[in-house]
């Protein structure tokens, strides 16, 4: 429920439309925090309090934004998240950790492979599962597709919000073919579920090899069409460059990862710091800014692609035969053709399906590198087939909290180009 304020601001030249009382303004929070949170002016009308959103869609999601404004200057900016809570890490700890996987997709819609490998990453730590090489290699692919096709609806959105459409309709055009290969894998474009605790639901069909080609082909050649169009374009560097300036310090303060923290001259990735999946098999540079304004955040997504590109090459070169998931019956249900000739493997079938596997009682913390940052699953087991508690490290929800610093004394106009860069989705802020 939420908070009002009992506590109505003086009045100035003695007219209500200058007042900040409880109808205008409601958070959760009480008015000696919201004094905290804005400059004094605010209290007395002399600047204005504005909502910016839930609606407004370059919130990029159901996120509402207090601001104080002095004209078209935003002196402070207070992000209300919370509208699209959906309970899933609660939700998780009510069901068997298998079922768990097709939850995590839904946090950060944009790369539910990611979030897959991070939850059955944890268990997998937790139960030391040893995954087939095969399927390390085919989870890099994918891995490196998805943060693409989340760097691409940033993009195309962030282009969007500053004023180029042009740059959106490509991004989504170029996007259908990475959709094409998660439907190619596992029969779904956005929600796959394709992970699985031990490897991978199954091995991946034949025509997923051209369709991976074709993105190796072609991409280049559009990632080079993208920076035709913004790179120097002087609209494009006079609304980023400069703008929602972090640095270094701060952006480790406040827990930023990922490009937003790279742009800041932060050199940490997970793939590098805590490599999984055999990342540590591969050749690849991390793209670092030095700025930490808009536009340094927009050059390192973009240099993330050739490296992405230049992973997903040596992966496909290298990818070894063999299974694709654990041939631990006691966590990976048999094949088809084993049940009808085994009663053993029918009972592990049986089993599986109706009680899921045991975890011994432990805790444990694994994290990727997500397109916007790192995500993070922390599993605490009781012994069951039930987690006792599910938690997940989102890095949009981490990067949000610094919308406040970055924005203090930009134009509004600017705050929209701030909130691009920082590429949240609130799924994954609010889950």
């Amino acid at each position: 429920m939420k908070t009002t304020f009992a506590e109505p601001a003086p009045l100035i030249n003695d007219s209500p439309l200058n007042t900040v009382t409880s109808q205008d303004v409601q958070l959760d929070i009480t008015f000696d925090q919201l004094k905290k949170l804005v400059s004094p002016r605010a209290l007395t009308g002399e600047t204005m309090l504005l909502n910016m959103g839930p609606q407004h869609p370059s919130t990029h999601g159901v996120l509402r934004l207090l601001l104080e404004l002095d004209g078209e200057t935003v002196i402070s900016c207070i992000p209300d998240i919370g509208f699209l809570h959906t309970g899933i890490e609660k939700t998780a700890e009510d069901k068997p950790y298998l079922k768990g996987v097709p939850l995590t997709d839904r946090t950060d819609y944009l790369a539910p492979m990611s979030n897959n490998m991070a939850f059955c990453g944890a268990i997998e730590k937790l139960m030391g599962v040893d995954v087939p090489l095969r399927a390390q290699y085919l989870r890099v692919i994918l891995l490196e597709l998805t943060r693409m096709n989340s760097h691409l609806v940033w993009l195309g959105t962030h282009a969007l919000d500053i004023g180029a459409m042009s740059v959106f309709l490509y991004c989504m055009r170029e996007r259908e073919m990475l959709l094409d290969i998660y439907e190619c894998v596992s029969g779904a474009r956005m929600m796959s579920s394709y992970f699985r605790p031990g490897g991978l639901w199954r091995d991946v069909p034949d025509s997923f090899f051209p369709l991976v080609k074709k993105v190796l082909d072609v991409f280049p050649g559009r990632v080079s069409d993208y920076e035709k169009l913004l790179k120097e374009n002087p609209i494009w560097k006079e609304r980023t460059i400069g703008v929602g300036k972090i640095n270094a310090v701060d952006a480790v303060r406040y827990g930023i990862t990922g490009p937003s923290l790279r742009g800041s001259g932060v050199k940490y990735d997970v793939r590098k710091a805590m490599p999984y999946s055999s990342y540590d098999h591969f050749d690849f540079e991390v793209p670092v800014g030095s700025n930490g304004d808009v536009y340094d955040r927009y050059r390192c997504r973009l240099d993330e692609f050739p490296q992405s590109l230049r992973i997903i090459k040596q992966a496909l070169d290298k990818l070894p035969p063999g299974p694709v998931i654990t041939d631990d019956r006691k966590i990976a249900p048999p094949p088809k053709h084993e049940i009808a000739t085994s009663m053993e493997s029918l009972i592990h079938h049986f089993k599986l399906w109706t009680e899921g596997f045991r975890v011994p009682e432990s805790e444990v913390y694994f994290a990727v590198e997500s397109g916007k940052g790192e995500y993070g699953v922390y599993i605490s087991a009781d012994g069951s087939a039930k987690p006792r508690r599910v938690h997940f490290r989102a890095p949009s929800f981490n990067n949000l909290q610094a919308l406040s610093h970055m924005s203090r004394g930009c134009m509004l106009a600017d705050l929209v180009a701030i909130i691009g860069s920082i590429d949240i989705v609130l799924g994954e802020v609010d889950r």
